[in-house]
Formats: structure tokens, C-alpha cells, sequence
């Protein structure tokens, strides 16, 4: 067997709002032109995985996550939250953790980890 991750696919409201953040939170560009209802990211670099954005309706909670890692997790986290994510106040971390957990733009959480 030999399969590789092709695409995290990351549920948004809004298209643009998405494309915008994490292009600069992860040093993206998009692939193509967006359609109106989805848009595929790719590093600049060429290294990494692709990120594919598909508008959604739905109110529900979201069942996607992505962990980034980072060697400066307190530089990482200011420069996330000055491109529009927020942190979630009433977080339980356990004693040990190394992660802290944002919103993106659309409240869609995920995590920074600390290498």
C-alpha cells in the first residue's frame, strides 16, 4: 500500500476570508483561480501539503483539525492572531501541553505546537 495525503479539505464560510488568512498564515498561493464554492492552496515553497477550502453552510462544529508545528510558538501565535485568528479563552490545556488552540477566521480551531 502506498497512499499519501493528498489534500486537507477545510470547511469555511467565506471563500475569500479563508483563501486571505491562510495563504499568509502558512505562506501559501492558490493552485488556480478560485471557483465560488472552493479554492486548493499550495506552499510557495512547493513543500507541504495541499489545503483545499469548500464553502459550507453548515452551523454545525466542524470535524477537521490541523496541527502546525513551529520552533517559536509565542512569535507563531502573535503574528496568527494579528492575520484575524483568535484564541478560545476557556481552553482546558493539561500541565504538559505543548500546544495552544486558535480559531481561524470562520471559528474552524486547530492547533500551534511547540517543537
Amino acid at each position: 500500500m502506498n497512499l499519501k495525503i493528498l489534500s486537507i479539505v477545510w470547511g469555511v464560510k467565506n471563500i475569500d476570508t479563508a483563501i486571505a488568512f491562510w495563504c499568509e498564515a502558512l505562506n501559501y498561493k492558490l493552485k488556480r483561480k478560485p471557483e465560488v464554492d472552493f479554492a486548493i492552496l499550495i506552499p510557495k515553497n512547493g513543500q507541504g501539503l495541499q489545503l483545499s477550502l469548500k464553502l459550507t453552510t453548515s452551523d454545525k462544529p466542524k470535524r477537521h483539525h490541523i496541527d502546525l508545528i513551529t520552533q517559536d510558538q509565542k512569535a507563531e501565535v502573535e503574528r496568527l492572531i494579528k492575520l484575524g485568528a483568535t484564541t478560545i479563552e476557556h481552553w482546558e490545556y493539561e500541565e504538559d501541553a505543548d500546544y495552544i488552540v486558535l480559531l481561524d477566521p470562520d471559528g474552524n480551531s486547530f492547533c500551534v505546537v511547540q517543537a
